[in-house]
């Protein structure tokens, strides 16, 4: 795999618009790959590569109304019935290499794990620099209401493709952090674990609310993985999402959503292909996400 942006921008692509035709569940497992977005680099030797022993893995078009959108899934080689359900949220980087191993690691533990491209209709992150271009050009012009939209189309094309509708659950990183705290207000969503998403913010038209604002919708509960070092998302907003959810206390999954808080970890603690990796917290935090999922039945 070349850490060349040129060349992972081509790789990138390609593997967007390759994805397969196929009408039934069978995932090819081709895609070797398809690179880190340029504005993450460098890259570190630490990431992690998860195999494709055992699993299927690679590209597949999930239809959205009359839209097509791009999704990397994994999934055991061998099931004997349903499979539960794992959607990833990606950060603000969209799909590459990082959230593709992640649902790879997933499907070695028997799930189906769906990976969209939710930032498809608004462009390819890989043709920006930086995280601020990314921020504006890509994150800013995708709606919410529209993600939402899209991660139920995910579910509907698992309930079709082997997955089992009864065991659902969200997990997503920064970007996909928060919308995994929106994702938990759908009746489908059995769980979500949210990585350092953040909880409060201005509204916008396409943003018009923010988790602290939704604590008393949530159909699922959440456990909120965060680090006491993220700059990004400082302490006294995740007290206010507790806070949030004390006074919705009467409603089941918010009374039971949760925080750990990981001392001294930085925001992206998990991403081990970043600087901002903390072995000890990404390793307690992957434990505890999928503890939580066996707990709410999503396993």
């Amino acid at each position: 795999m070349s850490n060349d942006p040129m060349q992972n921008d081509l790789g990138r692509r390609d593997f967007m618009k390759t994805s397969l035709k196929a009408s039934t569940a069978t995932v090819t497992a081709g895609a070797l790959g398809i690179g880190f977005v340029a504005a993450s680099e460098p890259v570190l030797a630490q990431a992690i590569k998860t195999d494709f022993t055992g699993i299927k893995a690679g590209e597949q078009d999930i239809p959205v109304g009359s839209f097509n959108m791009p999704a990397y899934i994994s999934r055991p080689d061998k099931a004997s019935g349903p499979l539960p359900i794992i959607i990833v949220v990606s950060e603000i980087f969209g799909v590459h290499e990082y959230i593709a191993d992640t649902t790879r690691r997933f499907a070695k533990l028997g799930y189906l794990a769906i990976a969209p491209e939710f930032f498809t209709r608004a462009g390819d992150p890989n043709t920006f620099g930086t995280i601020a271009e990314i921020q504006s050009n890509i994150v800013a012009k995708t709606p919410d209401a529209q993600v939402l939209a899209d991660l139920k189309a995910a579910i509907a094309w698992a309930e079709k493709n082997g997955g089992d509708l009864k065991k659902v659950g969200v997990t997503g990183f920064c970007w996909g952090g928060r919308i995994t705290w929106l994702s938990a207000t759908l009746p489908e969503v059995k769980a979500g674990v949210a990585w350092y998403g953040r909880l409060v913010g201005d509204k916008t038209a396409n943003n018009p609310r923010q988790p602290v604002e939704i604590a008393a919708e949530l159909k699922a509960p959440v456990l909120g993985l965060y680090g006491s070092a993220d700059t990004g998302i400082p302490l006294d907003t995740v007290e206010q999402m507790k806070a949030a959810l004390g006074k919705a206390s009467s409603n089941p999954a918010a009374k039971a959503s949760k925080f750990e808080i990981y001392p001294d970890a930085p925001h992206a603690f998990h991403a081990d292909y970043r600087n901002t990796y903390r072995e000890g917290p990404a390793k307690d935090g992957w434990a505890k996400c999928l503890a939580w999922f066996k707990q709410y039945g999503v396993s």
